[in-house]
């Protein structure tokens, strides 16, 4: 028998080559490729992935909520993820010498390494999916806007077409390989934002108050008025989803013990949040205030004039949504690419990458050509997931990792976002529901 086998410096070498293949595995993977991020990579990426189709509805959650409740809700909801989204930031690298670069390795430390995966990993799927599938639909939903305002005399195309169309989009922007290799799109996805958002609160002050404008609750009956309030805050939760890839955004900046990443990616974040209150709220009060409860779900569905700024806002949106559906996408490529290569033994390859990300991206273009109910769609995924990744799960974390003294401020103020964040996810689906069902019975499928 071969004793040199067992030999104490083959089995270093063993080692050594096993941890070799796991650091090439990990510079192929989409999180962890790269860590050289500026900061201002992280505030243009997180206007990108919380600034998307969330911004476009809040005006129609306005009319379901009212004035009071709609500010207040709007205000409480900024207050809230800033909170949260600090605590994640904070929490990156609260273990000395590990990154958590991923939302659901910071829950496996917090909970172990079983419970941590089933709690994170389903949520997050649900929300970053969830987001691309309303992207697609509001992506052709916008492409569509702009054909009918452009091409009037032109023969009508049914709405899948457009979703095709967008999809088409992103069938080729998703293959490219990591989050620095899409700064340039995040980029200008975060510029048309900031502009569309411009656009939608500037048309309407040019339209003017409407002579009948009307500020009761558009449903006359009293469950209908709760089921749509229920749906509207699901709007709102979702209009704020840059929790569930914000670790994932960290972990391309380079970090030192010195300088730890948590520094200028608070920075970029504290910019992008200043961004998201400059676009939602004139949009959510300015457009209320002139439409009223006449308001569409999507606002520029309801502008009409002038023709060709309305159509140019739309292709702005598109040009947004593709960015915001690469910064959603890339989490779940890491996640699919990881457990093919790492789990199923799978050689890293732009084969393998060709094959599982067009399937993500047919999954979720079939799934918006097959229900491309926008409200219902925000209301219910907004409810059932947002609002835990977002609101609570953060500060169940918090508590979990810094155990803070029973009574203090920091568990009062986590224990509050608990609250108020389980009351959302429970009552923002059932109206989210509702919203689909309605639709539904009135929807053919593939018009």
């Amino acid at each position: 028998m071969d004793t040199q086998a067992f030999t104490p410096d083959n089995s270093i070498d063993e080692v050594d080559e096993r941890d070799a293949q796991e650091k090439a595995i990990d510079d192929w993977l989409p999180i962890t490729a790269s860590r050289d991020a500026k900061w201002w990579y992280s505030a243009f990426h997180n206007v990108t992935a919380i600034v998307g189709a969330g911004v476009l509805g809040l005006p129609y959650a306005m009319a379901q909520l009212g004035w009071g409740p709609g500010v207040s809700v709007l205000v409480i909801s900024w207050i809230i993820t800033l909170y949260t989204l600090w605590q994640m930031v904070e929490m990156h690298e609260i273990v000395p010498g590990k990154r958590f670069d991923r939302y659901h390795e910071l829950g496996q430390h917090a909970f172990g390494e079983k419970l941590g995966l089933y709690i994170v990993i389903p949520l997050q799927l649900i929300v970053e999916a969830g987001v691309d599938i309303v992207y697609m639909v509001t992506g052709g939903r916008c492409l569509h806007r702009f054909y009918t305002l452009v091409f009037k005399d032109c023969k009508k195309m049914k709405l899948t077409y457009f979703i095709m169309i967008f999809a088409s989009v992103q069938f080729v922007l998703s293959h490219l390989p990591n989050f620095n290799a899409i700064y340039g799109v995040s980029l200008a996805a975060a510029v048309m934002s900031l502009s569309y958002s411009t656009i939608a609160w500037g048309a309407s002050l040019n339209e003017g108050v409407r002579p009948d404008v009307q500020y009761d609750y558009k449903d006359t009956t009293i469950a209908g008025t709760f089921f749509n309030f229920f749906n509207s805050l699901g709007s709102v939760a979702f209009a704020y989803a840059g929790h569930n890839v914000v670790l994932e955004i960290q972990a391309t900046m380079p970090s030192t013990p010195e300088k730890p990443s948590k520094g200028p990616m608070l920075k970029g974040v504290i910019a992008a949040y200043v961004a998201i209150a400059i676009c939602y709220l004139p949009v959510a009060l300015i457009c209320y205030w002139i439409f009223g409860n006449k308001v569409e779900e999507n606002i520029f569905m309801t502008l009409e004039k002038p023709v060709w700024l309305i159509a140019m806002a739309n292709l702005f949106v598109v040009i947004h949504l593709s960015g915001g559906y690469q910064i959603y996408a890339m989490p779940v490529f890491d996640m699919i690419e990881y457990v093919l290569v790492k789990k199923r033994k799978f050689k890293p390859s732009w084969r393998l990458r060709i094959v599982s990300r067009n399937i993500y991206v047919a999954f979720t273009m079939f799934i918006g050509i097959t229900f491309p109910f926008f409200d219902g769609l925000l209301g219910f995924f907004g409810g059932f997931a947002f609002a835990s990744t977002t609101y609570f799960l953060p500060c169940i974390i918090w508590l979990a990792i810094y155990k803070p003294k029973k009574f203090s401020l920091s568990w009062f103020t986590n224990w509050i976002c608990i609250v108020l964040g389980v009351i959302l996810m429970t009552l923002a689906p059932i109206g989210g529901l509702r919203e689909i069902i309605v639709h539904a019975t009135k929807y053919k499928f593939y018009s």
